[in-house]
């Protein structure tokens, strides 16, 4: 979905390298998600429910906010 690229993406490349050993195990399990349930979550209608999952997704929702990447990009 190119939603969740305009989410995913830039948090790859800008933020990726400065996460611990756990947070970055979290991301690239994130991404083996469905992409309606990335949606759902990326876009805060639901959170996932396993904590190290919510706290990658907030930590990509706020670098989306905080940057200008996603939200304010039309999503």
């Amino acid at each position: 979905m190119w939603e969740l690229d305009l989410l995913l993406l830039p948090f790859l490349e800008h933020r990726y390298d400065e996460l611990d050993e756990a947070d970055q195990a979290a991301y690239r399990q994130l991404i083996t998600e469905e992409d309606q349930d990335l949606f759902m979550w990326l876009m805060r209608r639901e959170w996932p429910e396993e904590p190290s999952r919510r706290r990658i997704v907030q930590m990509i929702v706020e670098y989306a906010e905080a940057s200008g990447h996603g939200h304010n990009r039309g999503l």
